[in-house]
């Protein structure tokens, strides 16, 4: 009898395991089960991509300039009805670099919208070798601003007093004045005189400053040609320039910042868009001291286009969306509040000049409605040759 009681507890002990294990197994199973059904249950409940619930996500490639400005928008069109079932990802690069990254297949961007039109033949073009059809399936103009050389007052003061007057012949002589500020002012302290733009083949306005350079010394305002761009005289005289100029920014919105952020012992001077100078006059203030802003005696516009695009990434309800946005942008309310970041409106409905416009405000820092001569975006060809010109010479810096 002794030697059966181990053999039985064994038994019973499998008995047992066997009977825990089942169990287990079922409250596995039913666990298991459990958060499947009541996943079905959510997804039942909530509406579905095609019943409009989910967010339509779109990527836009833009121009810092307008950082601010899109900044607010993006968040207060979020809070619209149509706007609650759109995702607005603002993705930031210079205006060439945004237009590159599209041809080079970046999924992420269904609009463009850089400083101004003057790269998009040399866009279209590439994107129609590349995919044999046109990328633009809607354009408008957001907002307008024109080019300007931006100066501390008190460096103003002093080119005026030598040279009479900012341009880019002026700035050539500056750049080349040896001794620099001690030559020009007797003011050996402030150093070399700091000339700066952006990086022609990254950003808008570091390319506008080589066709405004362009079309400064051929002494014309349109039909700038092949023959201008070749002429060695011309060269010389635009790389004369440019070898004056330190490390290129790529982005016109972080050079007027770096300009206000440093002061003058880092610029004296820059050529950026009249926008980012009225967004930073009052900062500048309140750290260096003020800022003198002279417009070109040849300008160009910067329109600020937002193009939607037809690319292969993209899909019927991101364009929808992307078209939206842009009739967001150029409603009355939107167009006023781009005025307070500098541009002037795109809707010819919305006024520029009144009590509170910064027109007003900044008249004593030289800002002016009227810009003077206005000149043509050169073909596509004369930008293709104006930047390997100025690549050969200066762009390996």
């Amino acid at each position: 009898m002794p030697s059966r009681g181990p053999s039985l507890t064994i038994f019973g002990w499998l008995v047992i395991l066997a009977f825990i294990g089942g169990c287990g197994y079922a409250a596995f199973y039913f666990l298991q089960k459990k958060p499947l059904l009541a996943s079905h249950e959510t997804q039942a409940s909530q509406p579905t991509a095609a019943t409009s619930g989910d967010k339509v996500e779109i990527g836009i490639a833009y121009g810092t300039e307008k950082q601010r400005w899109l900044q607010w928008a993006a968040g207060e069109f979020a809070k619209t009805p149509e706007g609650q079932g759109i995702r607005i990802n603002l993705i930031p690069f210079g205006s060439v670099e945004g237009a590159q990254a599209i041809v080079g297949g970046d999924q992420r961007i269904d609009v463009w919208s850089p400083a101004s039109a003057l790269y998009k033949d040399v866009f279209v073009q590439d994107w129609t070798f590349k995919y044999n059809k046109p990328p633009i399936l809607r354009e408008e103009a957001l907002a307008l601003t024109p080019m300007v050389f931006v100066m501390w007052a008190e460096r103003y003061d002093a080119f005026i007093a030598k040279y009479g007057k900012v341009d880019f012949q002026t700035i050539e002589e500056a750049t080349a004045a040896p001794g620099g500020w001690d030559a020009i002012a007797g003011k050996p302290e402030w150093g070399l005189f700091k000339f700066s733009h952006t990086h022609p083949n990254q950003s808008n306005s570091g390319l506008m400053t080589l066709v405004l350079l362009a079309y400064d010394f051929a002494k014309k305002n349109h039909g700038l040609t092949l023959k201008d761009i070749l002429n060695p005289d011309f060269q010389k005289w635009m790389l004369a320039i440019e070898n004056g100029v330190g490390t290129l920014s790529n982005s016109t919105g972080n050079l007027m910042r770096d300009m206000v952020l440093r002061g003058p012992s880092t610029y004296d001077c820059v050529f950026v868009y009249e926008n980012v100078v009225i967004d930073y006059l009052k900062n500048a203030e309140g750290r260096w001291g003020s800022l003198r802003v002279v417009y070109p005696a040849t300008n160009m516009w910067n329109e600020n286009p937002y193009y939607v695009l037809d690319v292969p990434w993209g899909s019927d309800a991101r364009r929808k969306a992307a078209n939206a946005f842009l009739d967001y942008l150029l409603s009355e309310p939107v167009q006023r509040e781009a005025l307070k970041h500098g541009f002037r409106p795109g809707n010819p409905d919305v006024p520029v000049k009144f009590p509170e416009s910064p027109f007003v405000t900044f008249a004593s820092a030289g800002l002016s409605i009227d810009i003077g001569t206005v000149c043509e975006p050169p073909r596509a060809e004369i930008i293709t040759n104006l930047l390997e010109t100025w690549q050969r010479g200066r762009g390996s810096r």
